[in-house]
């Protein structure tokens, strides 16, 4: 029914910047919450950034201060600025939404991206 589509990843250097893009299409009644989660070779997924519905945003840790989620709502699209990075934040970058997309119990579903790669040389 939905469908996340990741743009914007590359290679960048060290304290350089990127902007990721996440835009979701399909049968969306609205947004509950967007996020972007990343994973890196050999660990586990980890919760970058989040955004809600009312626009409260949570973020991971290790990015803190450094990341900013944000979204279009009436694109239904969710960002992710990049800023200050580092080696370590190389990793797939995954798009997240859940979405109301129906009423009911069965009104709210979850999406994944299909993950945009990021790499950040020394």
């Amino acid at each position: 029914q939905v469908q996340l589509v990741e743009s914007g990843g590359g290679l960048v250097q060290a304290g350089g910047s990127l902007r990721l893009s996440c835009a979701a299409s399909g049968t969306i009644f609205s947004i509950n919450t967007m996020a972007w989660y990343r994973q890196a070779p050999g660990k586990e997924r980890e919760l970058v950034a989040a955004i809600t519905s009312g626009g409260s945003t949570n973020y991971g840790d290790s990015v803190k201060g450094r990341f900013t989620i944000s979204r279009d709502s009436a694109k239904n699209t969710v960002y992710l600025q990049m800023n200050s990075l580092k080696p370590e934040d190389t990793a797939v970058y995954y798009c997240y939404g859940d979405f109301k997309v129906g009423y009911g119990r069965q009104g709210n579903m979850r999406y994944w991206g299909q993950g945009t790669q990021v790499t950040v040389s020394s």
